[in-house]
């Protein structure tokens, strides 16, 4: 159904690529197609759902850049490393739709049983400590988020790697038209390159255009993450050429010359390894990752970033500054601002990402110390026999007949793996509950309330008030009805059935998304339309 939508006829995906939304004409469209109306108090949390899930699917994520198609089976693409995002899916059913809209068998959806952030995560051990060439650009966040200080380490050997300007284009395939120009020239030279892009489908499309005009390459992307070790060995040697997507921060050498070092003198005396950049990322510190795949422990190298104003990171955070659109001959854009530009859109992306790393930061600050809460009650009863002293008087009659029949270790056991269960599946229905909570909290901001004080005023009482009171109301009715036997109970038969397999989700959350200006929208839209390739 979704697949017979037009974009900009039924259906509107926002220049930010994160929200996409039916039209009226969309709307009409799907009605008449499943004869509902969408928006009726039957069909609004099902079919209207689906609907927009199918979209997302359809609109917003693209294969061969958030996902690839293997064996079969649609894969998650890590967005920092550029690999496959083992044992990770959609949630509420979004992985469903892009299995249905790319043939495949879909799989069911599940539900989330616990969810917490990153920081949280770190947070859990005992000792935290890193090491990373660009550490000192994120110095506040690790010293807000993680309580962690950050030194400078003197570099072992100085860095003698020549880092150019970057080299911005107007139109992304006048960038790409230069990209391959700048490869044949340093190629001739026996000069070994890398090539870092942004996703699965430009490393490919590169890798394409190279060949055709005679350059041959090798590719490393998440189709074929398995061979990265003996790719990257590769990378340095002599006339080699090496595309790859995300290869940045991998904490690795990559020595001139190749895994045997036969011609290091050679690719030394040519320049050493020579770094290319086919866009910015939106983290300057991801670029510089980049940068540093070249030039370590003294070696010669250089790098170079190519860029467009049709970038995604121009076109959606540097909507509020005026782009130049007229290139030379090749449509490269020289201008003293063009720099600055990039620079921008860098630092509104850098402060947009903080932000919702610090608003989900602050949102996550209670639901941290109910999990604790949680935990301590949990570790109780896994290892004593609290779960049975909490339902000795609600269960009385049922455990004197218990005891006359059973050991006590059998009763014991039975009563904490009922209490168990209905344990993680109170909390997993309050993290639902919290979830829609906060879906619609900003809409507090309308009426000048701090969504904040609002999200805690419903979580803290939904906590204290029902979580307890529902783990012990549904373990006594559990007990009372259980069929505990010298072999146990009968969990099964009490519909107490957990889950066979489970998976990790990876969620972002984006507080930009309620209040981005549609006036800003629309001149992004219109920039990104109007701007043709001009030379003078």
């Amino acid at each position: 159904m979704v697949r017979r939508l037009k974009s900009d006829v039924h259906y509107q995906v926002d220049t930010d690529g994160r929200t996409v939304s039916l039209t009226d004409a969309g709307i009409a469209v799907v009605e008449a197609a499943l004869d509902v109306d969408l928006y009726a108090a039957e069909h609004a949390g099902t079919t209207l759902s689906q609907v927009n899930v199918a979209l997302h699917a359809h609109a917003l994520l693209q294969r061969d850049v958030h996902y690839i198609v293997r064996d079969g089976q649609v894969h998650l693409i890590n967005e920092s490393r550029g690999r496959i995002a083992h044992l990770q899916r959609w949630p509420d059913g979004l992985h469903a739709a892009v299995e249905a809209k790319e043939g495949l068998d879909v799989s069911e959806s599940g539900e989330i049983l616990d969810s917490m952030t990153v920081q949280a995560l770190i947070g859990r051990y005992a000792t935290v400590c890193g090491m990373t060439g660009t550490a000192v650009a994120a110095e506040r966040q690790l010293r807000t988020f993680y309580k962690l200080e950050v030194s400078r380490i003197p570099p072992n050997k100085p860095c003698v790697r020549e880092d150019e300007p970057d080299r911005v284009y107007v139109t992304r395939q006048q960038a790409r038209t230069a990209i391959v120009e700048y490869i044949l020239e340093i190629h001739e030279t026996g000069q070994p390159i890398l090539i870092g892009t942004l996703d699965v489908a430009e490393s490919e499309r590169l890798a394409v255009r190279l060949r055709r005009v005679g350059v041959p390459c090798s590719v490393l992307n998440a189709k074929n993450d398995a061979a990265e070790a003996a790719v990257i060995a590769e990378a340095a040697a002599f006339g080699a050429v090496t595309v790859s997507t995300q290869l940045a921060g991998r904490g690795i050498d990559i020595r001139p010359g190749g895994a045997d070092q036969h011609d290091a003198e050679r690719v030394i005396a040519a320049g050493g390894l020579c770094v290319i950049g086919t866009g910015r990322h939106v983290s300057s510190r991801l670029d510089n990752q980049l940068r540093g795949r070249c030039g370590r422990q003294g070696d010669p190298g250089r790098s170079v970033f190519f860029a467009s104003l049709e970038d995604d990171l121009v076109v959606r955070h540097a909507t509020d500054m005026e782009l130049p659109e007229i290139g030379d001959s090749r449509g490269r854009l020289t201008a003293a601002e063009v720099g600055r530009i990039m620079e921008h859109a860098q630092l509104v992306a850098e402060a947009q990402m903080l932000e919702i790393h610090t608003n989900t930061w602050r949102y996550n600050q209670v639901i941290e110390q109910q999990r604790a809460l949680i935990g301590q009650r949990r570790d109780r009863v896994l290892r004593t026999d609290q779960a049975l002293r909490d339902l000795e008087d609600p269960c009385a009659a049922t455990l004197v007949t218990l005891r006359a029949e059973i050991e006590e270790s059998v009763i014991v056991e039975a009563a904490r793996l009922i209490t168990l269960f209905h344990l993680d599946r109170c909390w997993a229905e309050h993290l639902a509950y919290l979830a829609d909570v906060r879906e619609g909290i900003h809409l507090h901001a309308v009426g000048r309330n701090n969504p904040l004080d609002e999200f805690h005023r419903v979580a803290i009482p939904a906590f204290t008030r029902d979580v307890a009171d529902n783990i012990r109301t549904r373990a006594i009715e559990s007990f009372d009805d259980a069929v505990i036997t010298s072999d146990g109970v009968d969990l099964v038969g009490l519909g107490l059935k957990r889950p066979s397999a489970t998976w990790t989700y990876m969620v972002r959350d984006n507080p930009f998304e309620p209040f981005e200006s549609g006036i800003e929208r629309s001149v992004r839209n219109l920039r990104t339309r109007s701007r043709q390739p001009t030379t003078r």
